[in-house]
């Protein structure tokens, strides 16, 4: 059922997924993408819990927009270990004008089904989700 402005659906595999990586920390990361043939948001990688946020990035296409959600582990000042769950909205210069269109019209929505994101972030370059970005987002 499409509720988006966009008429994006969203699959129940992207919300199971993102429950497994809040409750029971299955996942670093997934990422999401819309296919735009059933006009629906799918799971395109599952993170696993010992990759990096260099793997992380590594795996967002350079032309291409995606959604994506990363469990963040640090350390605050006071050294105590936390952990805060970023959704990320990918959405490259060089990407499509009508796909850079169809992901921001349906993220509200998408973000709406993802009951426990803390921090959003919103990047057009690699820069702006830099590990020193997240870290200050994060504190």
């Amino acid at each position: 059922m499409a509720n988006s402005p966009s008429g994006i659906a969203v699959d129940d595999e992207c919300k199971l997924k993102f429950l497994e990586l809040k409750a029971k920390r299955n996942f670093r990361f997934i990422v999401f993408k819309i296919d735009e043939k059933i006009q629906q948001v799918t799971v395109e990688r599952l993170g696993q819990p010992d990759e990096s946020y260099d793997d992380f990035t590594a795996c967002l296409p350079p032309n291409e927009c995606r959604y994506a959600v990363f469990d963040f582990d640090f350390v605050t000042d006071e050294n105590c270990q936390k952990s805060k769950i970023f959704f990320i909205a990918w959405s490259p210069d060089t990407s499509k004008v009508r796909s850079k269109m169809v992901y921001a019209s349906s993220k509200d929505r998408f973000k709406r089904e993802l009951d426990g994101i803390q921090v959003e972030l919103q990047a057009t370059d690699p820069s702006e989700m830099s590990m020193d970005v997240v870290k200050g987002r994060a504190i």
